[in-house]
């Protein structure tokens, strides 16, 4: 049993450390509650669905004695449709003597404050860790559930039912149950009173719905950092410091101005509670505390001195091997949607627990809390409980030889880390072995053209790193992929190649791939556009989606740039126009990495102001909905944020802190008759002042037919103060003259807790980049042709064709000559490779004679037809081309004509 007397007390509190708490749920007075139900129970809620799914191995690796990080694929199917989501696993061998578990609390360990986990993670020294418990985002960051780090209870189960944990045994026994704290103080005349908890935020208890923090009474530790115990607790406290067993201070219907001491606590009580400390705690009497776990499954007191560590969670998933039915109502973190996942649970046997993750980003899809029990279940994992989730979703781990940790995988908001109240860490206390292993640390993937360098890596018998950055090594390369140019490697031409590191009569090797023109899926330059002004700069990064659906940076001396219809270069990514000829309204910038080419349009005024507001009629206004339950204002203001007086921004505000629905704060511009954005961009920018919200930022826009058409500005508001933000317009889907309506934010029930219900943004700087056909004048025409005849109709007047449309398996082919010559462009033809690449206005394609796969705008596409050649003449399948350069084809079955627009 837990106790707070005498020296004992002493050691104790010595060791207390803070657990934060981390948490897609916010915890609400009418939080739901589902009875426990065992995977052979026939009562409760079903968290299985028929749905077919298979859990596959990818790879491994492994981290230190005792622990390894599993990959997995798991594919289930949604709707019809097949869905893929990466898992990963860290196993833990719990007989491993040199390896351990623990909690991981906030900064410096203690509760009230909040850390990455990749920051927990250095603090402690941990070689691996994910997210933790669930918390109230609202509060100042601490566990719903209890925290046992390094033997000693951080804070106490809070009184919420279907509430599991995870703990290990200081033998190494792990077990996920269900907990109450009980426990009582004890004056020096034997009166007793009973404590309500350690180290708790205030929340509503259940099943009676009371505040936790009234006519109650709680032990406050040196592990809670904050002077206030706690916030928003709506009591007045009493106070007493207790050291040694001894009352030290009483502050009476007030809190002490201090935090508790190392070797000491502070008791806070309030009504019932703080009378009795009145009557039985003043300066200088005796004082103790005990308390004990009661386990809700068993009914049994459970000692907390048993236990080396404990981390909360949620619902159980996994009990006895199978899916269990929900023990607490999952609506509030989001269990039906397909969301990132952090779990914990154990092997039959109890040697191994399981630490997971699933991941929601641009090459995962999420899982459904039934769709992860399914996967768990499939990896052979006995019993398991769900920790917090979603945005608070992330691993980390010390790749093999490494010295420091690395993001696993991306989290639900890419690489940033959110700021939690706990974690759970793997710890390794290994003593310094004998050297295993030597390995190469460098990159695996290189661009052609592009340098890189690798060191020596070691690691000993335990698998943990030794340093090695004295070794002598003589590097090479296994063949002419890589070159070694006596300082770095360089990447010569596409292919596959070893580099290789040997030290005396040591060898090592990593296998290299030089990334090649058949490699790429899309090759694209992430810039809005280029104006065509003498003495203009414009950075243009260079990207490529490989075809194993990963994007990553062509580095700038791996790229040519080719620039027509101007003069200047592109010197270290950035293109400098030196020369523009008289009366040019449009030249092209083309990068080209081995081969596969994409290009960018340099226009005349490629970028307009699109609305600044500083001289602005527009009066926005404010809607809301639902309405009654979303309020807020829109205004033009000026002074705003750093800004002039005379530099005015669109101000939204916003309170979506009544009920739980999706919720819209609309700023209305213009009265809803919307901002002219004289035609179609490809692309604009805004400079938006963000509150942090972590709410999703959207617009609205139509067209002349009212038509509308919703588009993302920001899935995350995730960053504070003034941001220029570029929105590619390019997927919208619209044509013609396109208004601006509205700009909202958007804050969705699934996932609620995880974002502000209150906030405030501005709007400033609409600048929209139009494409090159709107910059430019290009012809307009109208053509008919007929399969077989060399006569077409332009505009109503006949023309002679060299050569006349022929028709093969129902697709009608034309030289590219009959396209361009009446609506404008160029063609080349490379005789050597039989490519033939068009270009007009802001589109560009490549085709191959016998080719089915061609390139548009440097994206590799699949086509059911290719070009051929007929008599020395390349002719082009009709429609694929003039619908890739933006025109319409019109088929009339009848007379085998065809209409060109």
């Amino acid at each position: 049993m837990g106790n707070t007397k005498g020296a004992r007390r002493k050691s104790r509190c010595s060791k207390w450390v803070v657990m934060l708490i981390t948490g897609t749920m916010l915890l609400t007075p009418g939080y739901g509650f589902t009875p426990v139900v065992h995977a052979d129970g026939e009562n409760g809620k079903s968290a299985t669905s028929t749905a077919a799914s298979r859990l596959t191995k990818t790879s491994e690796e492994i981290i230190t004695s005792g622990a390894r990080l599993i990959h997995y694929q798991f594919t289930t199917t949604r709707s019809g449709k097949s869905a893929t989501a990466k898992l990963n696993v860290i196993e833990a061998d719990l007989s491993n003597p040199y390896l351990k578990l623990d909690t991981m609390t906030g900064k410096s360990g203690q509760l009230t404050t909040r850390q990455s986990v990749s920051g927990m993670v250095k603090d402690t020294g941990a070689v691996a860790g994910v997210n933790g418990d669930y918390y109230n985002t609202g509060l100042e960051g601490v566990p719903l559930g209890g925290a046992i780090a390094g033997g000693t209870m951080v804070s106490s189960p809070s009184a919420l039912k279907g509430m599991y944990a995870f703990a290990v045994t200081k033998d190494g026994k792990p077990s996920i149950d269900e907990y109450r704290f009980e426990g009582y103080v004890q004056g020096e005349d034997s009166s007793t009173f009973p404590l309500a908890g350690i180290n708790k935020a205030t929340y509503m208890t259940e099943p009676d719905k009371k505040y936790s923090h009234m006519d109650t009474m709680y032990i406050y530790t040196s592990a809670w950092k904050n002077q206030e115990r706690p916030s928003k607790s709506s009591t007045t406290p009493t106070e007493v410091l207790v050291r040694n067993g001894v009352v030290e201070q009483l502050a009476e219907m007030s809190s002490l101005p201090m935090t508790a001491p190392e070797d000491g606590y502070i008791l806070r009580g309030h009504g019932k509670a703080a009378e009795y400390m009145r009557q039985h705690m003043q300066v200088g009497m005796l004082v103790s505390a005990k308390y004990h776990l009661n386990s809700q499954t068993t009914g049994q007191q459970v000692d907390p001195d048993q236990f080396q560590m404990m981390i909360g969670g949620h619902t159980l998933l996994v009990e006895n091997g199978k899916a269990s039915g929900f023990t607490r109502d999952t609506d509030s973190i989001s269990g039906s949607s397909a969301r990132a996942r952090t779990a914990v649970g154990y092997s039959k046997d109890g040697r191994y627990a399981y630490i997971i993750t699933v991941e929601k980003n641009d090459s995962s899809v999420g899982l459904t809390l039934s769709e992860m029990q399914k996967a768990l279940v499939q990896a052979n994992i006995w019993k398991a409980v769900n920790l917090d989730g979603g945005g608070s979703t992330t691993m980390v781990h010390r790749p093999l030889a490494e010295t420091s940790t690395i993001l696993s995988h991306d989290t639900e908001t890419g690489s940033t880390q959110r700021s939690i109240v706990n974690g759970l860490g793997i710890f390794t206390t290994a003593p310094k072995g004998e050297v295993k292993g030597m390995m190469l640390a460098g990159s695996e993937k290189l661009f052609i053209g592009q340098e890189a360098s690798y060191t020596m890596k070691a690691y000993d018998q335990y698998y943990n790193p030794i340093d090695a950055s004295n070794t002598n090594v003589n590097w090479s390369s296994s063949n002419g992929v890589l070159a070694w140019n006596g300082t770095s490697f360089v990447a010569k031409k596409s292919g596959t190649a070893q580099v290789v590191a040997k030290s005396g009569a040591a060898k090592t090797t990593k296998d290299v791939e030089v990334i090649g023109a058949n490699s790429l899926d899309e090759l694209y330059i992430a810039a809005s556009g280029a104006p065509l002004v003498a003495g203009s700069a414009v950075t243009l990064p260079v990207k490529a989606k490989l075809k194993d659906g990963t994007t990553v940076n062509v580095p700038k001396a791996s790229v040519t740039w080719e620039l027509q219809g101007f003069s200047g270069n592109v010197k270290d990514g950035v293109l400098h126009v030196t020369k523009v000829p008289d009366g040019a309204q449009i030249g092209y910038a083309f990068a080209n990495y081995d081969g596969f080419k994409t290009m960018i349009p340099v226009t005349v005024g490629a970028e307009k102001l699109i609305e600044d507001f500083n001289k602005s009629t527009l009066s926005p206004s404010f809607a809301g909905l639902p309405k009654e339950s979303t309020f807020g204002t829109a205004s033009i203001v000026g002074n705003y944020e750093g800004r002039s007086g005379s530099d005015k921004v669109v101000k939204l505000t916003y309170d979506m802190s009544k009920g739980a629905a999706n919720k819209f704060a609309y700023a209305i511009l213009n009265g809803g008759t919307g901002v002219p954005l004289g035609g179609t961009p490809t692309s604009m920018k805004i400079d938006v002042y963000g509150d942090n919200s972590m709410n999703w930022l959207r617009a609205k826009f139509t067209d002349e037919n009212g038509k509308e058409y919703l588009h993302d500005v920001s899935k995350y508001i995730d960053w504070s103060g003034w941001k220029t933000l570029d929105i590619d317009m390019s997927s919208i889907g619209a044509s013609g003259n396109l208004k601006l309506e509205r700009l909202y934010v958007v804050n969705l029930q699934d996932g609620q807790d995880e974002r502000a219900a209150t906030g405030e943004i501005a709007f400033d700087n609409i600048r929209a980049h139009m494409p090159a056909g709107s910059s430019i004048s290009l012809p307009n025409a109208d053509v008919k042709l007929k399969v077989n005849s060399k006569t077409a109709s332009v505009n109503g007047k006949d023309k002679k064709l060299d050569v006349a449309p022929i028709m093969l398996n129902n697709t009608t082919y034309v030289p590219v000559k009959v396209i361009l010559d009446e609506f404008g462009g160029k063609s080349t033809w490379n005789s050597a490779s039989k490519k033939v690449t068009v270009l007009r206005g802001d589109r560009y394609i490549e085709l191959v004679v016998d080719a089915k796969e061609f390139i548009s705008n440097g994206k590799r596409n699949k086509s059911e037809v290719a070009p051929l050649l007929r008599s020395n003449r390349t002719l082009v399948p009709l429609r694929l081309v003039s619908e890739q350069l933006g025109l319409v084809i019109n088929w009339d079955i009848k007379s085998k004509s065809i209409t060109i627009r």
